[in-house]
């Protein structure tokens, strides 16, 4: 759970300096794209979990 809440952290403090820096954010826009990235984790979390 830390690194969970440390990477959140993370990506808050880069959200807040992309922005102040006005680069765009490096991040899906929509949900379907962040629901792609997140359909990519599982995948590989489960033939990981598979393979043991």
């Amino acid at each position: 759970m830390k690194t969970v809440i440390m990477s959140m952290i993370t990506g808050i403090i880069v959200g807040i300096i992309f922005t102040m820096l006005k680069f765009p954010i490096p991040a899906p826009p929509t949900i379907e794209a962040f629901m792609g990235i997140f359909g990519v984790w599982a995948g590989a979390a489960i033939v990981d979990r598979l393979s043991k």
